[in-house]
């Protein structure tokens, strides 16, 4: 039912491992008598509901904290590597500086080290590594984080929601770098798409069941088959335990007396059925926020209209040209690596943010929820209470009025968390507070960006539930691709620099994605598409001038990426690690330029017919 307690998973030697560790905070048991081990070339990844212990169980891995009891095993002369949900790095320092201190404490030859700190920086794909690392971006400083760890060599990597704040370019790439890592790593996510891609074990910490911790060998699709077949066994176990429990029930109320030595062993044998019975339904009851926003009910066909919506951002244009119609049903997912301007779509679709060239039009009284990234508008000094209800003792919903305590247990919390700051809730508990506060008002339209950011597995798939069956329009940011996939009914992709295209599902974007990379490796063998001797009538007049111009825009990038590659063999950068980090992004940047032109002048000439 998932292996032996303490198991690797694998014949190879064990490098780190824990052994019958306990954590609690107060009261409030994490998890009792957990064991388990690491060996080498292990990938591991590990789920659990929010509150089951997992980041305080990567900290005791990491020794970066004590258990309450039991002990922690690290292989002699082995290192770890530790990445935080969310890393900090010293003030008024650089990539450069943080990777090189990280390489310092392992690596003495000067020469060596700077290879190191270059090829590390290479891989982030950092583009200017003497950008202060106040400048960087959540995504940008999580893959600072990771390749400093990697820098280190370590035996094991520990790494805790290593997707959040990654844009899926980003998640990809990470994926990319944990497939080609030889060492073992141990990952927490809630990202099922990415626990499906890069592991091999998969170990789930959660009191359903009877250890408290569940594992099997395999991808996370063979982990969630493995373990609807453990919860049916122990469901009829339940039942057999039960019946026995009501066999001794009976022979009690005979009134058994414990007359004889075989008596007394019989009742001692039911009062321990009769808890095990308790314990066994008390673990099965598994509790799920009760997330559903409310819908107007409206029926209008169409409740926003873009046209020829553009916008700028300094000298730069994110959107151009953007036609757009959402009607009730419409379930848009957005595409785009950070930057790209998705956030600034929702404003301008929320009307928080005016178009610099076209129009929005909205139907009379729209009504929309907007969920904003950076989850504003709670402030930390404020108690759950008055986070959930304001001043008041009850909330409306549904024109019905329930009272705070009732509200605040729909999102798993309980009573004595009432009074609780914001500022000591966990990321998950202030992501269910929003979501809370915003399923008070009814909607025609929800605007949401990056919800599932903390959100375990079990409140993610309550909230794809909700959002398939939110009968309004929806247009819907996320990195969580097994959420978009299933949500969306159509994506548009954002390419950052106005470009926007739609794609039916993501297998489309995918493939279009790999073309484009496929065509891109193929650029010095191609020829650039010949202009057209005549206008065509299937081109917009903004296509047909971007097409005229299309031959000089891929010989111009097929050069620029030309001179990159020569200034990458430069035997004079070879010692300058940030120079040579540099180049690499360049070069890596003039790569994607020429992919994305030659994946525009496709999508061009299929228009063409």
């Amino acid at each position: 039912m998932g292996g032996p307690s303490g198991s690797s998973g694998s014949s190879a030697p064990v490098v780190l491992s824990v052994q019958s560790v306990s954590k609690a905070f107060g009261a409030a048991p994490l998890f009792t008598d957990l064991s388990l081990g690491i060996a080498e070339g292990d990938r591991v990844g590990v789920v659990g509901p929010n509150g089951s212990g997992k980041s305080t169980l990567l900290r005791i891995l990491a020794d970066l904290e004590a258990p309450d009891r039991g002990t922690r095993a690290l292989r002699r002369l082995a290192r770890v590597g530790y990445v935080p949900q969310d890393p900090s790095f010293p003030a008024g320092t650089t990539p450069e500086a943080v990777v090189a201190a990280a390489v310092a404490e392992t690596v003495k030859d000067a020469g060596e080290a700077d290879l190191r700190v270059a090829k590390a920086l290479s891989r982030a794909g950092f583009d200017d590594p003497t950008t202060p690392v106040e400048r960087l971006s959540g995504g940008w400083a999580k893959r600072l984080a990771i390749v400093r760890e990697l820098a280190r060599e370590p035996d094991v990597l520990l790494l805790d929601e290593p997707t959040n704040h990654l844009d899926l370019a980003g998640i990809v790439w990470l994926e990319t770098l944990l497939r080609a890592e030889r060492r073992a790593f141990l990952v927490v996510s809630h990202d099922r798409w990415f626990l499906e891609n890069v592991v091999e074990r998969m170990i789930e910490i959660d009191r359903i069941h009877p250890s408290g911790r569940f594992e099997t060998v395999g991808r996370y699709s063979d982990f969630l088959e493995r373990r609807d077949d453990a919860l049916r066994e122990q469901a009829a176990y339940r039942e057999t335990l039960a019946n026995r429990v009501r066999g001794e029930i009976a022979w009690l109320r005979q009134g058994a007396k414990a007359r004889t030595t075989k008596q007394q062993a019989r009742i001692a044998r039911a009062d321990d059925l009769i808890d095990e019975l308790a314990d066994a339904r008390d673990r099965s009851r598994v509790a799920k926020a009760g997330i559903t926003f409310t819908a107007s009910g409206r029926q209008t066909k169409r409740l926003l209209v873009a046209e020829g919506v553009g916008k700028d951002r300094g000298a730069r244009t994110i959107i151009r040209d953007l036609d757009l119609v959402l009607r009730p049903g419409t379930r848009l997912g957005l595409l785009g690596a950070n930057g790209s301007g998705k956030s600034t779509l929702l404003q301008l679709l929320a009307g928080t943010l005016a178009p610099d060239r076209g129009t929005i039009t909205r139907a009379d009284g729209l009504r929309v929820v907007h969920f904003e990234q950076d989850r504003g508008g709670l402030d930390p000094a404020w108690s759950l209470r008055q986070a959930l209800a304001g001043d008041g003792d009850s909330v409306i919903y549904n024109d019905r009025s329930i009272h705070v305590a009732s509200w605040a247990k729909r999102f798993l919390f309980r009573n004595e968390q009432l009074g609780q700051p914001v500022s000591r809730l966990s990321g998950g508990e202030r992501a269910r507070v929003h979501l809370a506060r915003l399923m008070l008002a009814p909607a025609d339209l929800l605007l949401l960006d990056e919800p599932t950011n903390d959100l375990d597995i079990p409140t993610l798939e309550v909230l794809e539930e909700t959002l398939c069956e939110f009968p309004g329009a929806l247009v819907l940011v996320t990195h969580d691709r097994y959420l978009l996939d299933r949500v969306s009914t159509s994506l548009l992709a954002l390419d950052g620099a106005g470009g926007v295209t739609e794609y039916a599902d993501l297998a489309q974007w995918q493939s279009a994605q790999a073309a484009a990379e496929a065509a891109a490796r193929e650029a010095p063998r191609r020829q650039p598409p010949a202009k057209p001797t005549t206008p065509t009538k299937r081109l917009s007049y903004h296509e047909q001038r971007e097409w005229d111009r299309m031959e000089d825009a891929i010989l111009e990038a097929e050069a620029a990426l030309a001179e990159c590659r020569r200034a990458m063999e430069d035997p004079a950068v070879i010692s300058d690690a940030g120079e040579l980090a540099r180049r690499y992004a360049a070069t890596e940047a003039a790569t994607a330029e020429v992919t994305r032109l030659y994946a525009r002048w496709e999508e061009l000439e299929a228009k063409r017919g």
